[in-house]
């Protein structure tokens, strides 16, 4: 039987897909392809990032840390792969693309019924060193947070200079 707390972040991983969806698939294209300024990322650039993490970093490094191989070394992850593979695909497509990865990669986590003692394994991160899996499962559910917000402050970012004195008090419009 999982963990309580295994299955809550899995829970939780679960909803990003469909809460993205709802979100974000009737966005207008300008909204989707605005950012903050400079080179920061754009929704539709975020959804790629989400999608090459899918494939490559999460569920990859759980899969070395319960591994039975001595090599317990992550690869590096490519924070900007997204912008060359990803160019030319739509929001849909992209949205369609990481709700399927996510529910895969999420169904192999529950199936390895995870214990308190799986969690304490650990894996070798190429700039932290030792990571339990307990802490990468924990960055995992707060990655997607971190790009939720990410997202929201895209939309919002806009707007800025509309709100006139409410300025101070959203938050969300004074932070990069």
């Amino acid at each position: 039987m999982s963990l309580p707390l295994v299955k809550h972040y899995c829970d939780i991983l679960e909803i990003t897909p469909s809460m993205l969806n709802t979100w974000l698939i009737e966005m207008p294209d300008d909204v989707i392809r605005q950012n903050e300024g400079g080179d920061t990322w754009r929704p539709i650039d975020i959804v790629g990032h989400l999608i090459h993490n899918e494939e490559t970093d999460w569920l990859p490094r759980i899969q070395i840390i319960m591994g039975s191989g001595e090599d317990k070394n992550f690869e590096p992850f490519d924070r900007m792969a997204q912008f060359q593979r990803f160019k030319g695909f739509s929001l849909v497509e992209l949205l369609n693309m990481f709700s399927s990865l996510r529910f895969r990669n999420v169904r192999e986590i529950r199936k390895l019924n995870l214990t308190e003692r799986d969690l304490e394994q650990e894996g070798i991160h190429p700039a932290f060193g030792r990571v339990t899996l307990r802490q990468l499962l924990a960055a995992y559910v707060v990655h997607d947070q971190t790009h939720i917000y990410q997202i929201a402050r895209c939309v919002s970012y806009p707007l800025r200079d509309e709100v006139g004195p409410w300025n101070d008090y959203l938050k969300i419009l004074n932070q990069n």
